[in-house]
């Protein structure tokens, strides 16, 4: 049976970081975002009340009778069962450490642009927002991507990969929070990435990979927008 991923249309979101995954292992899976009355159907899965276990919120998997919430945690369920996580268990661990460490991050470029909280307007909270920003672009975005330029330089089996000298779900994952950093602040992200080598060649490599690179061609990909986690506001990123 395919999986059923679970999400809201017209956005990228936190479900990206899933869709990544399941297109580089080539599973069969049904994104319920794109199909007819989405947003209905997800609304009603959420308020079942026959579930023992309830998603928060979305993004959740449904795979058979099981049902995984939480981008990490689905991300960790998916890693073990299609080989983009490690075997051995302080390497997986540490995947998931590193992948947590990215929600942190996912988490505080959404409050670049709605820093007192998604019940207001953008621009209801626009002074508010360029005060965050402006934090986010010259502390944050430099202290994330130093600390993954780090990891790769020190992993003992090669700076190709966020862990071991395999892909994991971790460098799928990285690979799509520098998407989202370029859209959101190209002007900052460049100049970052001009002084992050190892950062810059995992982009390239993610990028590279055949069902990777189908899928970024693809109608499958939607694109980034003002709706979703991260959004272009030029006047965010001066």
């Amino acid at each position: 049976m395919p999986y059923e991923l679970y999400y809201w249309p017209g956005i990228q979101g936190r479900g990206e970081f899933v869709r990544l995954v399941l297109e580089e292992a080539g599973a069969s899976y049904i994104d319920m975002a794109r199909e007819p009355n989405a947003e209905a159907t997800l609304t009603a899965f959420l308020e079942r009340a026959d579930l023992a276990h309830p998603s928060f919120a979305p993004p959740f998997l449904k795979d058979g009778e099981a049902i995984v919430g939480q981008t990490a945690a689905i991300l960790l369920y998916l890693g073990d069962r299609h080989h983009l996580a490690p075997s051995d268990a302080a390497h997986r661990l540490w995947v998931h450490q590193i992948q947590l460490t990215i929600a942190d991050l996912v988490g505080e470029a959404h409050d670049t642009h709605h820093p007192l909280g998604g019940d207001l307007y953008y621009e209801e909270q626009k002074p508010e927002a360029s005060r965050r920003a402006k934090w986010f672009r010259k502390e944050r975005i430099q202290k994330y991507l130093d600390w993954f330029e780090t990891i790769l330089a020190r992993n003992p089996d090669g700076d190709a990969h966020l862990v071991g000298d395999t892909l994991s779900y971790a460098d799928l994952s990285l690979f799509q929070i520098v998407e989202g950093l370029l859209y959101a602040f190209p002007n900052t992200t460049k100049a970052i990435l001009a002084k992050s080598p190892r950062v810059s060649a995992l982009r390239m490599m993610v990028a590279q990979r055949p069902r990777i690179r189908a899928y970024l061609k693809s109608d499958r990909r939607v694109k980034l927008n003002e709706q979703g986690i991260f959004r272009h506001y030029p006047e965010l990123d001066d």
